[in-house]
């Protein structure tokens, strides 16, 4: 099983959404094991985009990511990583498929409502840092798991 990061931007919270983009992906088979809505300090949002700290658009980044409450999700499945990405969508909202989270419900390429981790690498170093409490992280059976898929081949 992979784990991945989740962020609910800014936008996405202030237009009510966070339920429903949850829903997507926790029907997708996707397993929640970490949830919290916060404010996150500045000091975290600029760790968590240093990469981009040389980009013409980092401060505003920082910015916007500050300007409200942040949803940090940790989610658990087969390919987690690559299935949330999918279900994401393109950066730019009016470009990605209908069908993603963002063809479906966003407009914008910069409050682009969902922050995904893209690699195995990303996805530790990002749980790390917005879940630093391994408490924080919750380990549990989720009986839905033999429905959501075939144990014998894919879990076996």
């Amino acid at each position: 099983m992979e784990r991945t990061l989740v962020l609910f931007k800014p936008d996405a919270v202030q237009r009510g959404l966070a339920g429903t983009i949850l829903t997507r992906f926790e029907a997708k088979g996707l397993k929640l094991i970490g949830l919290k809505l916060r404010q996150f300090p500045e000091e975290t949002i600029r760790e968590h985009y240093a990469v981009h700290k040389e980009r013409p658009f980092y401060e505003r980044l920082v910015e916007y990511m500050t300007s409200g409450p942040v949803t940090a999700l940790a989610l658990e499945g087969l390919d987690a990583i690559a299935v949330v990405r999918r279900l994401v969508g393109a950066t730019n909202s009016r470009e990605a498929d209908p069908g993603t989270i963002r063809g479906d419900l966003g407009m914008s390429f910069s409050n682009n409502l969902v922050h995904a981790s893209d690699s195995q690498e990303a996805a530790a170093q990002e749980l790390g840092l917005f879940f630093p409490d391994a408490a924080e992280i919750v380990e549990w059976t989720q009986n839905l798991e033999p429905w959501i898929y075939n144990t014998a081949e894919e879990l076996g």
